[in-house]
């Protein structure tokens, strides 16, 4: 990892998806989707079932643990949707952790320049609480959540990177992930993408379609720069 300040950064601007890139999240999105399971009398789910339910916004990971344990109509998952985002909100960083390698990684981007950017399908909210309760808010020049760009405008629409890049001043850019709905939004934006193995992968890392794959953030900075050269 090349960690001279007088280098540039690869990119003007490196962007990440937040649960599964960035934080660890499982634990305590686990406990949520099993208080809400749990209050209407559903099996709980461990946390690996419920890993590569995320990715798609809570709405959507609480709907994938409804169908495995039976399914439920729209009214009752508007309902237990509230209360996930309640408990959540309550329990939000009980368990969760930034990745090994995370802080030293964004350290060296931003000594070496770049502007770093968190874009998510949390919502931006509990996005900003979470990161906020790790004290990492201040290493980012924008958060953009779920519902930041409005209804249907989430990842795996460009939409969200399309922001990110507005807001960080334009440039060039790369985006970071661990779900299809990362890597689909970060080549529909035309950036390239890297895709982390250890997130909480819907699919075989490799079906993902990333120009780059990662197995950890030691090996961040060195894969951008061959991005770059590219």
């Amino acid at each position: 990892m090349t960690t001279n300040s007088s280098v540039p950064a690869p990119f003007d601007i490196v962007g990440f998806d937040l649960d599964g890139t960035l934080l660890d999240t499982s634990g305590d999105l686990a406990a949520a989707v099993n208080h809400a399971l749990g209050s209407v009398g559903r099996p709980l789910l461990t946390v690996e079932q419920v890993k590569p339910m995320i990715g798609g916004g809570a709405r959507h990971m609480l709907a994938q643990g409804m169908a495995a344990t039976g399914g439920c109509d729209e009214a009752t998952l508007d309902m237990l949707h509230r209360r996930l985002l309640g408990y959540y909100e309550e329990h939000i960083a009980v368990l969760t952790r930034p990745y090994p390698g995370v802080l030293d990684a964004l350290d060296v981007l931003a000594a070496r320049g770049a502007r770093l950017a968190v874009v998510t399908n949390k919502l931006e909210g509990l996005a900003r609480k979470v990161l906020g309760a790790l004290d990492l808010t201040a290493r980012f020049d924008c958060i953009i959540g779920g519902d930041t760009m409005g209804p249907g405008n989430a990842k795996p629409s460009p939409k969200p990177i399309y922001e990110m890049l507005a807001r960080c001043g334009g440039g060039t850019a790369a985006f970071i992930g661990d779900s299809i709905f990362d890597i689909e939004a970060g080549k529909a934006a035309g950036l390239p993408t890297v895709a982390c193995s250890f997130g909480f992968l819907m699919q075989p890392v490799a079906g993902l379609g990333a120009d780059a794959v990662i197995d950890g953030y030691d090996e961040l900075i060195p894969t951008l720069e061959r991005l770059a050269e590219r």
